[in-house]
């Protein structure tokens, strides 16, 4: 079973694409909806508000507790903000972050709402065609610096110039999806369109844990 943080943002899209692959799935909205579940998913949203709600409903710890114990977990758009060790772009003082991943993720790399796009992924991710895979960046972030343990499942031709990008880093091809063993992480939003393959690779993930226990 599945289960979706659903304290903010786009939990219900996730749940609809994962009842299309006939694939159980649970809100989590307390730590002990964490007991009967084999994988979790935290959603794209407002990564401050998702924080803040996890504080009040007793979720930070628990869920660092989930990560830390090798379970499978996917953060998309807000949920690799929140899964990164480091933060870097503007962001409000004091938002707490699950992490675990060996990244530093750039909030809004790509700008604002008014700067959503879509755009064809080049990706690594086995058994599928990503040359026709349209990824929708809303808001997004990117990993813009990262450990070497971490795989890297996807990146972007950025739009930036040499004087709006704050570091070389950022004139490279942005990393918009990786894998850090339990952890996946996605800048993009996988429930907003038809194709399913991201869902398909993270259901795949969890059903390697649970076989290996």
């Amino acid at each position: 079973m599945i289960g979706v943080l659903a304290l903010q943002g786009a939990f219900v899209e996730h749940v609809s694409i994962y009842g299309g692959l006939h694939v159980k799935t649970k809100l989590v909205r307390l730590p002990e909806h964490l007991d009967d579940i084999d994988g979790l998913l935290l959603p794209g949203g407002e990564s401050t508000a998702i924080s803040l709600l996890a504080r009040r409903w007793g979720l930070i710890e628990p869920i660092r507790a989930w990560i830390n114990s090798g379970k499978p977990i996917w953060g998309t758009c807000a949920g690799m903000i929140l899964l990164a060790n480091k933060l870097t772009g503007k962001m409000k003082e004091g938002q707490e972050i699950f992490g675990g991943l060996d990244a530093t993720v750039y909030r809004n790399y790509f700008g604002s709402q008014l700067g959503s796009f879509s755009a064809e992924l080049e990706s690594t991710l086995e058994g599928h065609d990503h040359t026709k895979y349209k990824a929708v960046f809303i808001r997004a972030p990117a990993i813009v610096q990262h450990g070497p343990s971490l795989e890297i499942l996807a990146t972007v031709r950025p739009k930036r110039t040499s004087k709006e990008a704050e570091s070389e880093a950022e004139l490279h091809d942005a990393i918009v999806a990786a894998r850090q063993n339990n952890i996946l992480v996605t800048s993009f939003h996988p429930e907003l369109t038809h194709d399913t393959c991201w869902h398909e690779y993270f259901l795949h993930m969890v059903f390697a844990a649970t076989t290996s226990q």
